[in-house]
């Protein structure tokens, strides 16, 4: 449940148009009236707090068909990156990580088969060079066994040659950055850095077990189609792997988030309101959101799965003004300001620091791409019109 202080007595609270805000609902509503969904959850925060949260359909939950509710909690996937990045903006601020140091330096198993000069940056903006490196479940549950595979991985191109999407690999690597200079296991430091201050005490990077019967399992809606250039380490089966707790419960830093939408909607309030929470709660300094979010890879990447220009802060997408804000999941409303990062399946989760509005949507059910895109752009699109006046 979310704290009674995070939640607006009603939108206008927040300056949030209601009517729009139906229209929002409306829309999450039909895919799954329509059956094209088994069910959805979306919800819109401003100012600190939630406008509106609104949960359709049914959902296995705990092995049993349920009526899915406002305390359903879904696997976010690669949403989850965006508060992994989040904690290692907070090492920036701390002067404990630049992004010119060679991760090598830090994590000295990383120091095989050419990676050696692989930076820090490269590694939160998808230019590593390692992206199809293998680590997967029997692997990943244990940190000897993530740094064996360190070791193990090779590089797919060369670091900073080009941009290609680490679904789970680079994660990885910035969680055992973490560990190296906080001294703080990953998801202790989570936990006590980011989300707890930020008062979201239901989303999760590591699932308790005690937790595992509110979750909407994952399914594929239609039969799963591989992208341009295959799957990479992301199978269909991977995917479906997240129904059992033993895979919610080792918190995946690259896509292995539990939550709601509506504390994905909250977790993007303090990062656009200069770093505070509604309470006045400091998470992080304004200079630390503004030296992350700066787009530091338009004009240089093209992204091979859309063919569209890389628009990356670190570890976060950007909307930025080059017209293709849309196509990167912000809709036709957000500024060129808005950041944040969706996850497979249709996830989506941003805020825009000119407007104040932030989105969580989820969903358990996997469609096609078509469908997942014009859904997307729906969603984030009436979401930004949110704004009252």
């Amino acid at each position: 449940m979310v704290a009674e202080n995070l939640v607006a007595t009603k939108p206008e609270d927040v300056g949030v148009d209601s009517e729009k805000l139906e229209a929002l609902f409306a829309r999450a509503k039909r895919d799954v009236d329509e059956g094209g969904l088994p069910s959805a959850q979306v919800a819109v925060a401003r100012h600190g707090r939630l406008a509106g949260m609104r949960t359709f359909g049914r959902a296995v939950q705990g092995g049993a068909m349920r009526p899915a509710t406002d305390q359903t909690l879904y696997t976010i996937f690669s949403c989850t990156k965006a508060i992994v990045a989040a904690a290692v903006w907070t090492l920036f601020e701390d002067g404990l990580l630049r992004l010119d140091e060679r991760v090598v330096d830090i994590i000295p198993e990383f120091n095989t088969n050419g990676k050696d000069v692989i930076t820090v940056e490269q590694v939160l903006l998808h230019t590593a060079g390692f992206p199809m490196a293998p680590l997967g479940p029997g692997q990943w549950e244990t940190r000897e066994g993530r740094l064996a595979a360190f070791s193990r991985w090779r590089l797919n191109w060369e670091p900073g040659s080009r941009f290609q999407y680490h679904a789970t690999s680079a994660h990885w690597v910035l969680v055992e950055i973490i560990e190296r200079r906080t001294g703080v296991e990953y998801h202790r430091f989570l936990r006590e850095r980011i989300l707890d201050p930020m008062g979201l005490d239901e989303l999760y990077v590591g699932l308790p077990r005690d937790q595992n019967e509110r979750v909407a399992d994952v399914l594929h809606v239609v039969e799963p189609t591989p992208p341009p250039g295959g799957w990479g380490e992301v199978t269909p089966n991977i995917i479906l792997r997240f129904n059992s707790p033993e895979q919610r419960e080792v918190g995946v830093p690259g896509g292995g988030g539990i939550a709601t939408a509506g504390q994905l909607a909250l977790f993007y309030q303090p990062l656009i309101n200069r770093g505070e929470t509604a309470a006045g709660k400091r998470i992080m300094k304004p200079e630390t959101i503004a030296f992350a979010t700066a787009v530091r890879t338009l004009g240089r990447y093209t992204d091979p799965m859309t063919n569209l220009p890389v628009s990356r802060g670190l570890s976060i997408i950007v909307a930025n003004n080059d017209g293709h804000a849309h196509e990167r999941g912000f809709g036709h409303n957000a500024s060129p300001k808005a950041f944040g990062h969706a996850g497979a399946g249709g996830q989506v989760a941003w805020g825009d620091p000119e407007t104040g509005i932030s989105v969580g949507y989820c969903t358990n059910g996997f469609v096609n791409p078509e469908d997942l895109g014009r859904r997307t752009l729906a969603i984030s699109s009436l979401a930004g019109a949110c704004v009252k006046g």
